[in-house]
């Protein structure tokens, strides 16, 4: 047999079974790449294992994998998002806070619980605000009422709840309520296209925002609370105007909208994992964490109808619709149960980032 005959035949046979490999092992570059190796032994340099490991004789990974309580607490935690993470409702305000027009923060909410079970590097920046809105957030970037802009970079720890302005759910509930049951009966549900439409509108706003939080902390683990539901899963009669089938349909559009932030923020983890990128993105379903104590039944963890004055007509208290104290550790035992469970995937952050996390530098990130 020729030179020539023989180099072609030992191509052909290192081919084939260079295929049998692939075959039989998952399609990636580092499979494919020790597929080869194992074959033909050339050009095979050391191929990195799993992000987090120290190989001998290498500088270690840059990113450093953590457990789940570690991702959460080693920097900064900022709340954000509008009066169920600000804590209106739930009484025990932070002074200068519960007046009109102002954030009614209260030493009750659920971030505030949350900073209580763990031991945080850093310090809680309780920045969520009543009324607040997601789009309002974006547009007062650069100004010292933003929320987003106190976020930096030893931050460990994000927790957002927002939505429900922008969707208009104060005026949704006083349309419903501001109504003759009989005579206007479908006031409640023939909201429901106009709510669509802004829901629609409010997924780019979400996108945005997370985008944004991950630009100024990418190692923080940014935790997306969802809204819980207010009425009981069954009503078994009227609440003041509201029949059964209004209060059934405001727990339905509560469920859709936390559907549409929990598969948003599906799809913002899924590409942090599959990129192999630091922090997370993450949802608490907090829905049913009123169970059995919702409005109406005996021991309410969220308040009722409230009034706050008669003079010229009706005026609900803003509180009214909003988590009390109970409530509001009923969400953060929920949060906190997220915050040790994790993503359900290894959790990893900049590893230059954690170790210049002293605590002088976390304590001049907060104001």
């Amino acid at each position: 047999m020729g030179t020539r005959t023989l180099v072609v035949s030992i191509v052909a046979a290192t081919l084939a079974v260079s295929c049998i490999v692939v075959l039989a092992v998952p399609v990636t570059r580092e499979a494919l790449h020790r597929a080869w190796c194992d074959v033909t032994a050339i050009g095979c340099e050391e191929v990195p294992g799993p992000p987090g490991e120290d190989h001998p004789g290498e500088e270690s990974d840059w990113r450093v994998r953590l457990d789940p309580v570690e991702a959460a607490t080693w920097g900064n935690y900022f709340a954000l998002g509008d009066s169920y993470s600000s804590g209106h409702g739930a009484e025990r305000y932070v002074p200068d806070t519960a007046v009109s027009g102002g954030c009614w923060r209260s030493n009750n909410a659920y971030p505030k619980t949350l900073v209580e079970s763990y031991e945080f590097a850093g310090t809680l920046a309780l920045v969520a605000c009543s009324g607040q809105r997601g789009a309002a957030m974006l547009e007062a970037l650069g100004s010292g009422e933003s929320q987003l802009g106190q976020v930096n970079r030893h931050t460990s720890l994000v927790t957002i709840g927002i939505g429900g302005n922008d969707l208009g759910f104060t005026s949704v509930l006083k349309t419903c309520m501001v109504r003759v049951p009989l005579l206007e009966a479908d006031a409640c549900v023939g909201q429901e296209d106009e709510i669509n439409e802004r829901m629609a509108v409010f997924a780019d706003t979400f996108d945005s925002l997370v985008t944004e939080v991950r630009d100024r902390a990418p190692d923080a683990r940014v935790i997306v609370v969802g809204y819980p539901r207010l009425f009981d899963q069954e009503p078994n009669g009227m609440y003041y105007t509201l029949t059964a089938s209004d209060q059934v349909w405001l727990n339905e559009t509560i469920k859709r909208f936390n559907d549409q932030l929990a598969e948003a923020v599906e799809a913002f983890d899924t590409e942090i994992a599959e990129e192999g990128q630091v922090g997370s993105v993450e949802f608490v379903d907090a829905y049913q964490v009123l169970d059995g104590h919702e409005i109406g039944t005996e021991e309410p963890w969220v308040n009722g109808v409230l009034i706050s004055e008669l003079q010229d007509g009706i005026t609900l208290d803003t509180s009214t619709f909003h988590p009390t104290a109970a409530g509001q550790q009923a969400v953060g035992r929920r949060l906190a149960a997220q915050v040790e469970a994790g993503p359900g995937r290894d959790l990893y952050a900049t590893r230059e980032i954690v170790d210049g996390a002293s605590s002088e530098v976390l304590a001049g990130e907060v104001d």
